[in-house]
């Protein structure tokens, strides 16, 4: 089963690292988030990728092109061009790198990778998200109820903390970063049956797939939720970003289930 992310935004939300680079090549321990989705799914034995890119493309390109030597020993001679490769330390990655236009939106996006997905059900997820979703039990609960469209949803913590006065403005209570008001939310992590593209019949280029394609399927009774109630956190603004950081280098990244 082949794994679509969407890699293309601007991410214009955390332009202090976008203006350089594209979102999903956001350093998180010195590998691109991108990076980190691609090993919660492979730790599951999907090793096979398609890249949806935009923005700054060609950068992703020229990292899985690279890939190889960026991860391996190895010798140059100058004098004739010779290069001897020691070890090497890659991952078993497949990767298809589709251009997809800087300005499409999410629906064009999935839309010009369908005659990659060869008329088999795929999966598909953002590419700045995280998790340590068990992706097999995922693809189990699709399997089981056998609509055409399975995405996670998850219940995020609140951005602010909570607390409780009296009216002379004493605290009685005060809960950092308290869990959600009880809704579910979408958190990507999709598994996709071919017929999905059906809904996505002429120009799409602007068309957001959470909006009218994920809706027409869910009123057509196709659409079902995964509930995750673990690890899930999509880095959406610098804050994001530092928090991965912190969480990574002190050794317990919830997500980081290789």
């Amino acid at each position: 089963m082949k794994v679509v992310i969407l890699a293309g935004g601007l991410g214009t939300r955390i332009s202090e690292e976008t203006g350089i680079r594209p979102k999903p090549m956001i350093e998180i321990g010195g590998k691109p988030i991108l990076w980190h989705i691609m090993k919660i799914y492979s730790q599951y034995g999907y090793n096979d990728f398609i890249i949806c890119l935009g923005y700054k493309g060609y950068m992703i390109k020229e990292y899985f092109i690279n890939y190889f030597l960026y991860n391996s020993d190895i010798t140059v001679e100058l004098h004739n061009n010779q290069l001897d490769v020691h070890y090497t330390n890659t991952e078993s990655f497949k990767v298809t790198l589709v251009d997809t236009g800087i300005n499409t939106n999410t629906a064009g996006r999935i839309k010009k990778i369908q005659k990659y997905i060869e008329g088999e059900t795929f999966m598909l997820t953002y590419g700045d998200g995280v998790s340590n979703i068990n992706i097999k039990e995922l693809v189990s609960f699709h399997k089981n109820h056998g609509k055409l469209a399975t995405l996670t949803s998850i219940q995020p913590p609140g951005r602010f903390g909570n607390l409780e006065t009296n009216e002379e403005g004493e605290i009685s209570k005060f809960k950092e970063k308290p869990e959600g008001d009880g809704l579910w939310i979408n958190g990507g992590f999709f598994v996709l049956d071919p017929k999905i593209f059906n809904y996505l019949e002429g120009d799409v280029d602007n068309e957001q797939w959470e909006n009218a394609p994920l809706s027409s399927i869910a009123a057509d009774g196709q659409l079902f939720a995964y509930k995750h109630y673990g690890f899930w956190k999509c880095m959406d603004a610098m804050r994001d970003k530092i928090e991965l950081e912190e969480e990574w280098n002190s050794g317990i990244a919830p997500w980081k289930i290789w």
